[in-house]
């Protein structure tokens, strides 16, 4: 029967790592890694601090909540002035790119109003429930200022009937007071 062959040096290497060397640099250790001979040390000294940790209140989970909830009521602003450039951007022809900025500066707004309170229900307490209904009334105005920025590009494109001309369809024909006979 034939031996398989020995394993390379970095396999057994791999299977078996060099024991912990000590530093020997003067450096000391950033605060949060400690060294190998104290970690035992640190780890008994951190579980003693976290038994000792309160847990923290009604009012300040509260106060956390809506703070939260403002980031969220608050995201869709944030986003605005780079759909704004991508919609500059892209131009007002009738292009596929257009389209889908057009497209998406719609559906985002109208999915985010309609799913508002999603949203925000993991923000909702008992407690601070009239807080939280002005964060979202906030957050659906913020929406829809991102729909206005989508109604802008409509407009720039030319798909808006907000001219004389793209109403021509339900315009009377205008009656002639006078009539001319062209002369011989």
């Amino acid at each position: 029967m034939s031996k398989s062959p020995p394993s390379p040096a970095w396999a057994i290497e791999l299977s078996n790592p060099p024991p912990y060397k000590a530093k020997q640099n003067s450096f000391p250790d950033p605060p949060g890694f400690p060294t190998s001979q104290t970690s035992s040390k640190k780890k008994d000294s951190k579980a003693s601090q976290l038994a000792q940790r309160t847990p923290p209140t009604q009012e300040e989970m509260d106060t956390l909540k809506l703070k939260k909830a403002w980031e969220v009521a608050l995201a869709p602003i944030k986003s605005l002035p780079m759909t704004g450039l991508m919609m500059y951007m892209s131009g007002n022809s009738l292009q596929i790119f257009s389209i889908m900025m057009v497209f998406m500066a719609f559906k985002n707004p109208i999915m985010g109003i309609l799913a508002t309170n999603q949203a925000f229900e993991k923000f909702e307490s008992d407690t601070n429930k009239g807080k939280v209904l002005q964060v979202k009334v906030i957050y659906v105005i913020m929406q829809l200022v991102a729909l206005a920025l989508g109604v802008w590009k409509v407009n720039g494109m030319g798909l808006l009937p907000t001219t004389r001309s793209d109403w021509l369809a339900w315009e009377a024909q205008r009656e002639a007071v006078e009539h001319a006979v062209v002369g011989l």
